[in-house]
């Protein structure tokens, strides 16, 4: 069994498609059915269901599919190791990130990328769900997620700040100067949110009932900057975490104030799968983490330091 035809299957697994999976490897088509159809010669089962397309594995096939993650992973994890020994950490960083999260995430990435050229980083949007399963099939080093709402399973974590809500409006449907408005004030206007599936959302949903309102929202999306267009072209309100007040700050045509009655303070940090030993790449972010004041830092972008 060679290590290349582990890391074809692996790229298999998660493309989902023969084509893609062979690019992914940099190689052709044919050679990457050629090793998979060896593996399966090697295992004496069949892993792929065979059609013109593909169409999944067997049941054989997604058991070895599961070790093969595992294998691929350690063994990217060893030449972390060798390559940090030798001439400083190279390789690759994934990092699965909530939306609510990432105008910060460079606050995080930023220090760590000039510390460590060697490292391609590499940022996907996801929801918390979705980190989760990066992690269980090893497509992800590491998230940056809720902590004590929804909370991840079989994961190490490091927290980084406390999330704090704010409504956006157009000023020209605001009239008035306030600096906070409350939860139930929030619950009369319409409003633009989240789709239901984001965590974000839910926390959202759950500050709403938690004082006998249902939030009316008239428009849902899955990306925060259409959340930002909708308010800025329409009497639409919309209400957003602290950390995306750095990206908003500087429009003037918008009223940002504090949402309280109550103030909820969900936790925003690092997680990584509890697996020992914790790869270089996560070591060296988590030590890069440690000198960081994330939550001055998230304030100050935010215009409240």
């Amino acid at each position: 069994m060679l290590i290349k035809q582990l890391q074809y299957l692996v790229a298999l697994g998660r493309e989902r498609h023969f084509g893609r999976a062979a690019a992914a490897c940099n190689v052709s088509q044919p050679t990457l059915s050629a090793g998979i159809r060896h593996l399966e010669d090697e295992m004496g089962v069949p892993i792929v269901e065979r059609a013109q397309r593909f169409r999944g594995f067997t049941p054989d096939g997604q058991t070895i599919l599961d070790w093969a993650q595992r294998i691929v992973a350690d063994y990217e994890a060893l030449h972390q190791e060798l390559s940090l020994a030798r001439q400083g950490l190279a390789g690759q960083l994934r990092i699965g990130v909530i939306p609510s999260a990432l105008p910060v995430t460079s606050l995080i990435t930023g220090p760590f990328a000039r510390q460590h050229p060697g490292v391609n980083i590499l940022l996907r949007s996801l929801t918390s769900k979705e980190i989760q399963r990066g992690l269980d099939t090893f497509e992800l080093e590491a998230g940056v997620t809720y902590l004590d709402n929804e909370p991840l399973e079989n994961v190490r974590v490091r927290p980084l700040y406390n999330e704090s809500y704010f409504l956006i409006q157009s000023r020209r449907f605001a009239k008035t100067d306030a600096q906070t408005v409350t939860w139930e004030e929030a619950a009369a206007l319409p409003l633009c949110l989240l789709s239901r599936d984001m965590q974000n959302r839910r926390i959202i949903d759950s500050v709403f009932r938690s004082i006998g309102k249902e939030p009316r929202a008239q428009i849902e999306a899955n990306s925060p900057i259409s959340l930002i267009a909708h308010t800025r072209s329409s009497a639409i309100a919309t209400i957003l975490p602290l950390s995306f007040l750095s990206l908003i700050n500087g429009l003037p045509d918008l009223s940002m104030r504090r949402l309280v009655e109550p103030q909820p303070a969900p936790q925003i940090g690092l997680v990584y799968s509890a697996r020992d030993p914790v790869l270089a790449v996560v070591k060296t972010l988590i030590a890069s983490i440690r000198r960081l004041d994330m939550q001055k830092s998230v304030d100050l972008a935010a215009g409240l330091g």
